[in-house]
């Protein structure tokens, strides 16, 4: 298993480890849909119908930084310079190696003094979806 470890997730490891067993791949990635930074608006011309305050994304599936790999990715880095973004998982995506576990649950990245803000304030007031242990 491998994760950037700049973002947290609800996600359920068995079913991702269970999925990426099932289909023989060598490379299991966590597909997400971030949540908007910005409040979204539907029309009926000029005049707003329906406003949403930081919905879900409903399309554009992202890299949610969650993996379960095989060893033999390992011979798909180069080296400590290669960027595993790049090369490794291009390749693995042409060859038909990369599968994507769609987790459509809580997923938040820190990459921002604002994300860690909102992680803080979510954990502090007992509202953290990705604690989900007793």
């Amino acid at each position: 298993m491998f994760t950037y470890g700049d973002g947290v997730a609800d996600i359920n490891l068995d079913n991702l480890i269970k999925f990426h067993k099932s289909h023989g791949k060598l490379a299991t990635i966590t597909a997400v849909r971030p949540p908007s930074r910005f409040g979204g608006l539907s029309f009926e011309g000029d005049q707003v119908v329906q406003f949403s305050e930081k919905p879900q994304i409903g399309e554009g599936w992202i890299n949610g930084g969650f993996f379960v790999l095989e060893p033999k990715v390992l011979d798909y880095i180069d080296g400590d310079e290669t960027p595993w973004e790049k090369a490794p998982l291009e390749r693995l995506a042409s060859e038909g190696q990369l599968m994507a576990y769609r987790h459509e649950s809580f997923w938040q990245c820190m990459d921002t003094i604002r994300d860690v803000q909102l992680l803080e304030r979510l954990w502090s007031t007992g509202n953290a979806p990705w604690k989900v242990w007793k």
